[in-house]
């Protein structure tokens, strides 16, 4: 028997999703399980648990108990590309001035479906240094640029990526004393920590505040002592000079902070 090409390589649970979620976005005031059988032409049964995990992962939204809508996170998905282009193209200028004062490399991350991933970077001025590349993930557990991504979140926003990071709560434990560093970190503005990856190497990370004064990138230094060139910032001053980069970043990421003094 000749198989149909189109055929091949089928996936029936990821069409029945699709088929959902393209049903709804067609219409405005949500549909119950069984008119989205009816339109769809199936047995209301087929589409329970498919609904139900939509909902569960923010694509669809449950309304008066019994109708289903399309949230906005596919909309959210589109636009992430291009917002993030904009910030690493806004964050460049500001990070080689960063990296020229401080004689040490810099990164930007954000967190991007349950990763926080590297979207810019540059290297130290001088012949050696130690950077992370662009696309690189890190954790959210044991980096700087992971503890302030989740520290200048809500509760519920923190949980939310902590779940999608590891995809099973049971996957990790993370006990009261790694919440109280978050709020610390809140507090203070900024993480500073010994990297849990390489000796000698320290994270110094600030956020990067939206309109809404919630984190959408983390600004990371991983300071190394520089005992051949004296003159260069220690790492006290290197934070500052960290804050002050991440705070000019918000500042034209539309966020209302005060404004950064110069140094």
């Amino acid at each position: 028997m000749e198989i149909d090409e189109s055929d091949r390589y089928r996936a029936p649970a990821l069409d029945k999703g699709l088929d959902i979620l393209e049903l709804l976005a067609g219409v405005d005031s949500g549909l119950t399980q069984a008119e989205i059988a009816k339109r769809l032409d199936r047995s209301p049964n087929e589409f329970y648990r498919m609904l139900d995990r939509l909902v569960r992962r923010g694509y669809v939204t449950r309304l008066d108990g019994d109708r289903y809508s399309l949230t906005l996170k596919l909309f959210g998905l589109a636009q992430l590309h291009a917002p993030v282009r904009r910030l690493a193209s806004y964050a460049t200028p500001l990070m080689r001035d960063l990296a020229q004062r401080t004689r040490q490399a810099n990164h930007l991350a954000v967190f991007d479906r349950g990763a926080a991933v590297v979207i810019a970077q540059q290297e130290a001025p001088d012949y050696w240094g130690f950077s992370i590349r662009v696309g690189a993930h890190i954790s959210l557990f044991d980096t700087g640029s992971g503890h302030v991504l989740l520290a200048f979140r809500s509760e519920e926003e923190r949980e939310m990526m902590i779940l999608e990071h590891v995809r099973s709560r049971s996957d990790v434990e993370l006990g009261a004393e790694f919440y109280d560093r978050l709020n610390q970190i809140r507090e203070r503005g900024y993480e500073m920590m010994a990297s849990a990856q390489t000796s000698g190497v320290y994270n110094l990370s600030a956020p990067v505040l939206g309109p809404d004064r919630r984190c959408i990138a983390a600004l990371t230094c991983p300071f190394i002592a520089l005992v051949n060139a004296p003159s260069a910032p220690d790492i006290s001053q290197t934070i500052l000079l960290v804050q002050k980069t991440a705070a000019q970043l918000s500042l034209l990421a539309g966020a209302d902070v005060a404004n950064p003094t110069d140094s």
